[in-house]
């Protein structure tokens, strides 16, 4: 319903000396995930150049304060044989002449506005004003009047594109009279169906995915048959799919009196690992009278040449397969130290601002997708949590499937009050492209891969910033991440200086910033989820990156000094596990049923297994190669090898 306000305002139209633009339709919220939004513009004259022009959108909610959020200068383009020009998200058939990232238009209280001048003119957050103003639409979705911003842009109403209760249905679209109506969207076309009608193309196939080795039949549809041959040219390359990733023709013709054809595409099936591709289909120049209903058609070309580690998943863990690349001396500075005093040297080798580097968030997606990588297939991030695979190329900023995954901070965002830098962290410049950092360098704290984790993106979402013990993963989970969520709070905890583990739930109303619980169940989580070959491969990864390693997987034994049962004890690296000792034993068949093998190469000692409880239930001696007898239900548990007054822990699946 418009609600129509006594003020008075006169815009002098007469500064467009060649026609009058306006806007013409608009709609904010189609559908729910708004992909379908549009605003479309028109020109009293075709073909008007819209050079000198910028459109503006206001923000009228209370944060927002009726000033600027987006702005589109308009210089360059141009209107259509019927006056239209349209802008509008990913979805929006015909293709619009603008495209919008998805959710760009706000629902309202909000404005569009076309003014005189330049986008130089609406830096982001301007204040809605009159001065050079050609036309503006106050909308909105059911919700209240804001006569602030009609007071600032001299209008007396505001349309609600949900007055008829469809608001993902119906658009707001302006009469020749200069009011407005609302109902069903005519993007692209006059809004009373008057005008040159185009003939539309669409594109499609039978599947968004394919193998190599497999023939696309790219199908293309006109809404109308042609009267004459309709001829023009696509491309189907994208970044790394290119040429020589196919066979056929690129050409396309459909024959006069038929409104379709197929045409084929072979993909090669080579021998490279070249990793997943998406292989994008764009029309080249499309002949006068005809409009693109859809365009940039993406689909996925699954390589199957992926690679499998010789190492296994956390589901499925290995030991000793991956060495650290830590240089020998990397931790000598820990040497005979305790408590306060070997946190520090901790600090001072993993925060050193001579040494360590810190990257952006953008790059953060590279980094995960190496260490995160799935020991199964090399196409695939291990997601933690859900335990499962997940295709590289389904990241939540790179497509619009449903699965995707995305950036978990272990450490909540907001608990760390880690904050984007977005001059810096919007860019993802590679391994080149690095600041320095130090321990007070919490904003840092937001783009540290040591605590960053790919994870589904819907159980990202449902984690929130809920304390560990709180949080104890979806149901059914098998636990093969607490290890390393521990391990990697643990690092956060000591490489920062703000940032603090506690015992029990800190309540965020009595402003418990930058505490996380609980430490008493992270110690568990460690104990009895020892790192493994794909923490190791990770903490490598992130070393070649930022310099730093968490050196709670290279020497497990140091949060029993800082947190545990040897607070209070001096570290001595020659009594930790040395890493060639570790190397010299191994268990198998792992999964195991009946039994397992234990071949300690000429050592002895003792062997004992426990459960996930960690309550001991076998101990044996042991003497080179050893076979224990089992007689266990199948699930996780630990095994304790003692050699020489050191200790190794293993981690073996009964079956």
């Amino acid at each position: 319903m418009k609600n129509i306000y006594l003020l008075v305002f006169t815009i002098l139209f007469s500064q467009v000396s060649l026609g009058q633009v306006v806007i013409n339709e608009l709609d904010s919220d189609t559908p729910s995930t708004d992909t379908q939004e549009f605003i479309e513009l028109k020109s009293d004259t075709p073909n008007f150049s819209l050079d000198g022009l910028v459109l503006v959108l206001f923000n009228g909610s209370t944060s927002g304060g009726d000033s600027s959020y987006f702005i589109l200068d308009l210089d360059g383009y141009t209107t259509d044989i019927n006056g239209i020009f349209l802008i509008g998200g990913p979805e929006v058939s015909p293709v619009p002449d603008f495209l919008l990232f998805e959710n760009t238009i706000q629902n309202g209280a909000d404005a569009a506005a076309i003014y005189l001048g330049n986008d130089v003119d609406f830096p982001e957050g301007t204040i809605a004003t009159t001065t050079n103003l050609l036309d503006a639409l106050i909308h909105d979705t059911d919700d209240a009047d804001d006569t602030g911003l009609m007071a600032l842009l001299g209008l007396m109403e505001q349309i609600n594109e949900d007055e008829n209760n469809n608001k993902t249905t119906e658009s707001i679209q302006r009469k020749d009279d200069g009011t407005y109506e609302v109902k069903t969207p005519t993007p692209g076309a006059l809004n009373d169906g008057s005008g040159v009608q185009f003939n539309g193309i669409l594109i499609t196939t039978s599947l968004d995915q394919f193998d190599e080795g497999d023939s696309i039949d790219i199908i293309f549809t006109t809404e109308m048959n042609v009267t004459s041959d309709l001829i023009f040219d696509i491309t189907i390359t994208n970044e790394s799919f290119t040429t020589s990733d196919y066979s056929g023709s690129t050409t396309v013709t459909i024959p006069a009196g038929m409104n379709t054809v197929t045409n084929t595409i072979q993909i090669i099936d080579d021998s490279d690992d070249e990793g997943d591709e998406v292989m994008k289909i764009t029309f080249g120049s499309i002949p006068s009278g005809f409009k693109r209903l859809n365009d940039n058609k993406e689909l996925r070309i699954v390589d199957n040449d992926f690679t499998v580690a010789p190492w296994g998943t956390p589901l499925n863990p290995t030991f000793g397969n991956v060495t650290s690349t830590a240089p020998v001396d990397y931790y000598s500075s820990l040497e005979g130290l305790a408590d306060a005093a070997l946190v520090q040297a901790i600090q001072d080798i993993v925060a050193d601002p001579t040494t360590v580097r810190t990257h952006s968030y953008a790059d953060i997606v590279e980094i995960l997708s190496n260490a995160d990588q799935s020991p199964e297939n090399s196409n695939q991030v291990w997601l933690l949590y859900t335990e499962q695979n997940r295709a590289k190329l389904d990241f939540a900023g790179f497509t619009n499937t449903g699965e995707t995954w995305n950036r978990e901070h272990t450490y909540p965002r907001s608990l760390g009050e880690f904050g984007d830098w977005r001059e810096f962290d919007d860019i993802a410049d590679g391994m080149s492209g690095f600041l320095t950092t130090n321990a007070d360098s919490l904003r840092h704290a937001n783009s540290d891969a040591h605590g960053l984790r790919a994870t589904d993106s819907n159980e990202n979402s449902s984690r929130g910033n809920q304390h560990y013990g709180e949080y104890t993963g979806p149901t059914g989970n098998q636990s093969s991440w607490k290890g390393d969520v521990a391990r990697g709070i643990f690092f956060l905890v000591t490489r920062y200086e703000d940032l603090q583990v506690v015992n029990g739930f800190p309540d965020d109303t009595d402003n418990t910033i930058s505490e996380l619980g609980d430490l008493a169940t992270l110690l568990d989580w460690h104990r009895n989820d020892p790192p493994d070959d794909f923490e190791m491969n990770r903490n490598n990864i992130i070393y070649n990156w930022q310099f730093n390693r968490n050196p709670f997987i290279d020497q497990p034994d140091l949060a029993e000094y800082i947190w545990g049962n040897n607070v209070g004890q001096t570290w001595s690296n020659t009594l930790s596990i040395n890493e060639n000792e570790r190397l010299d034993f191994s268990v198998y068949p792992n999964p195991a049923s009946d039994y397992i093998t234990l071949l300690a190469k000429g050592k002895r000692g003792d062997v004992e297994i426990f459960d996930a409880l960690g309550n001991r239930l076998i101990k044996q001696p042991f003497n080179d190669t050893t076979i224990i007898d089992l007689n266990l239900s199948a699930g996780l548990y630990l095994m304790r090898i003692y050699h020489d007054d050191m200790s190794v822990m293993k981690r073996i699946i009964i079956k």
